[in-house]
């Protein structure tokens, strides 16, 4: 007997037809709908009680039923959706007020494996794929860890190739990544190219390598970001990293052993395709990199670097040795095996037995990001030792003793000790105070003198803000943004947003974004929560500072935490005063402590763009020197590590301008930081020019 199922009825019990198909949509596509409270009885039920009725967000709706939040329509749409629906081909064109609620994928869950190590927080998808998260994005890829061939190649397949991401309107993405790079490309200084040409690499061509891919990342970034729909969008460090390589700009192209042209022992990196792009490690997962070497007629394999990450069971306690464990020995399909004495681990032996230098990096964990990894260059290794044993599996694997080469800088070691002090297993030399800031700042800022026996700075009053007595009138009317819940990618009705390109100013890690002149964060005129990610600068000290003794600059200012490219530092604090003020202290010779927007500032010389000051909106000066915050101890350098940036904080009653620092790149723990303090077209009467110590190669020997 066949039965009719209409949409209004339900089956007698027993009498449903499993041979019949029914016309089953996702379950995306459908919203429980129930019956309206004004005509209860406009649907029959046989079997009593409200019936459970499927149908499209967009509608047709039955009669007495009325959809639920937030897919409210208008009556005109209504009727429109029910005209399309009976005509072939129509569509529904929504007509009634859009819901202002935050979309469901914006909410995400925290990431795993930040950095893009894909190590021990590697997943699978259903495809028998890997999957891997770094800034909340997602890449459904099939990788070959090891081939063989230990030159880094690697195979990866998209799990969503073809497929078009959608932004928060619901509108297609174009952005062609090749495309944005290519842009990226053409904007470089063609100095730069000649500086990635020349054969042997420098610290200039490890710089830029390092510069662009940072550009050319955040920028995919942000257009994914933007653009990506629900299953998310691929890994812009990847994607950055193969273009680079694919265009062959890098640093050190050569594989070879021993020290690598450009980079320096205790360098950071937050990605292991940065390993890659400089020349320090070429696979991009595995973990012992090593080439083919013709000996006595006969070609074998020598190690010329390895990554020891926390994949395997590693003993990194001392800082001079490393036992480093085998690859192998897991195979996706039967399971854990012993380790073969094979590609990797046969040049770890060929290694130790011809006794050449292997460089090492260590993975640690990102602290301020724990799910990922900060990966060190800690120098030359030899190989001392090689063994077998078993491991927590059963299994056998290879243990090879590495044994650092003496006279080299300290690199993990500085960690470790940073750690020490951390857990207070061991004093911090040279304390004068645990806190300079009495706890104006949320993290205490140590100040430390183990030069010589100065007791402190000169008197201030220290002040995490900036103090502006007279602002000035705003150069336009700003109501701000309402973005209750926070500001939100690909939101384009967001004013905030707007006057940042279409774009949020921060990545979700509150990365800089984009090295635009001025940025527009949320301000006072917003509605958006503190926790906003367009409110970076205005959360205070993130990251664990010591004003400390320098040797011939007097104090400085370094941090204990790594510091990740576009990371915010802190801003200038001070009192706000007038060009006349200002000229004032220039003639009392009492100007360490002023911080002059009008100066010409050297900014990022890759991109010619970059040369020129920021566009500030209106002439900003600001004094230290009796109140003031960290910012008035950074010193000067014609080759620095941080820039500043103009942080425009919307207000419609005044104009709220603020100078925030920002990370130019990696900056390793107790490193130095410091910014170009500019020069003065001319000088004013009784201003000198001052020597400067900096000790950079591209030193101009004063500032002003």
């Amino acid at each position: 007997m066949e039965h009719n199922f209409g949409q209004h009825s339900v089956p007698a019990p027993g009498s449903f037809d499993k041979s019949r198909v029914l016309n089953i949509k996702p379950i995306r596509t459908l919203v429980p709908v129930f019956p309206s409270p004004s005509n209860p009885s406009s649907l029959s039920n046989p079997n009593g009680g409200a019936p459970f009725v499927c149908v499209s967000p967009s509608g047709p709706y039955p009669t007495g039923v009325e959809p639920l939040y937030p897919f409210f329509v208008s009556p005109e749409s209504q009727r429109l959706s029910e005209k399309n629906a009976q005509t072939p081909g129509g569509r529904h064109v929504p007509t009634g007020p859009i819901s202002n609620a935050v979309p469901i994928n914006s909410f995400r869950t925290p990431t795993r494996d930040t950095n893009g190590d894909v190590g021990s927080s590697r997943g699978k998808n259903k495809n028998g794929g890997q999957f891997t998260e770094e800034d909340g994005y997602v890449e459904m890829n099939e990788v070959d860890a090891d081939d063989g061939t230990g030159d880094g190649s690697h195979k990866r397949k998209s799990g969503r190739q073809g497929r078009k991401s959608k932004g928060a309107g619901g509108a297609s993405s174009n952005a062609n990544p090749e495309a944005v790079a290519n842009d990226i490309f053409k904007s470089i200084n063609p100095l730069v190219f000649d500086v990635l040409s020349q054969p042997d690499g420098s610290r200039d061509s490890v710089t830029y390598t390092l510069l662009v891919y940072e550009v050319l990342k955040r920028k995919l970034g942000q257009l994914e970001e933007t653009a990506r729909d629900i299953a998310g969008a691929k890994r812009p460090d990847l994607k950055a990293g193969a273009l680079m390589l694919t265009k062959g700009i890098r640093a050190n192209s050569k594989k070879s052993f021993g020290a690598v042209s450009g980079v320096e022992i205790g360098d950071i990196f937050y990605f292991r395709i940065e390993l890659c792009l400089v020349g320090l490690h070429a696979p991009s997962m595995a973990g012992i990199d090593y080439i083919g070497s013709k000996i006595s007629q006969e070609e074998e394999p020598l190690a010329v670097s390895i990554v020891s990450s926390g994949g395997y069971e590693d003993n990194v306690e001392d800082g001079d040795v490393l036992i480093y464990t085998g690859q192998g020995g897991a195979n996706k399909e039967k399971g854990a095996s012993d380790q073969k004495l094979e590609r990797g681990n046969l040049a770890l032996e060929k290694s130790m037995h011809r006794g050449n230098d292997i460089r090492v990096m260590r993975g640690l964990t990102d602290l301020a990001h724990p799910t990922g990894k900060v990966y060190i260059y800690d120098g030359l290794y030899k190989i001392q030792n090689t063994w077998v044993e078993k491991a927590k599996n059963g299994f056998n694997v290879f243990k090879y003793k590495l044994v650092r080469c003496p006279g080299q800088p300290a690199a993990y070691m500085i960690w470790k000790s940073i750690q020490q002090w951390t857990e207070k297993k061991a004093p911090r030399t040279g304390v004068i105070l645990p806190d300079l800031t009495s706890s104006a700042e949320k993290i205490p800022v140590c100040l430390v003198n183990d030069v010589d026996d100065e007791k402190g700075p000169a008197y201030f009053t220290y002040s995490p803000t900036l103090k502006n007595l007279k602002p000035t009138a705003p150069m336009e009317s700003f109501a701000g943004c309402s973005c209750i819940g926070g500001c939100q990618p690909g939101n384009h009705n967001c004013p905030c947003m707007q006057k940042n390109g279409g774009y949020l100013s921060y990545s979700a890690m509150g990365i800089l974004a984009d090295l635009k002149s001025v940025v527009y964060e949320c301000g006072p005129s917003c509605q958006c929560p503190p926790t906003c990610r367009n409110r970076v600068s205005q959360g205070g000290l993130k990251i664990r500072l010591e004003v400390f003794r320098t040797k011939d600059k007097g104090w400085g200012l370094r941090s204990w935490d790594p510091i990740r490219a576009g990371t915010f530092i802190c801003e200038y604090a001070g009192e706000v005063i007038d060009n006349a003020r200002v000229e004032e202290l220039v003639g009392e010779n009492e100007d360490d402590y002023i911080f002059d927007s009008t100066r010409i500032y050297q900014q990022l010389d890759i991109f010619p763009s970059d040369t020129e000051a920021p566009k500030i909106p209106s002439p900003l000066y600001i004094t230290a020197k009796n109140e003031g915050n960290v910012a008035r101890f950074m010193n000067h350098s014609c080759s620095p590590n941080v820039l500043w940036r103009p942080v425009v904080r919307e207000n419609k009653n005044e104009s709220d301008l603020h100078v925030a620092f920002y990370a130019i790149r990696h900056i390793p723990p107790m490193m130095e930081l410091t910014y170009d303090y500019g020069t003065v077209l001319s000088l004013k009467a009784g201003q000198k020019k001052k020597k400067c110590s900096c000790g950079s190669v591209k030193c101009r020997g004063y500032f002003c």
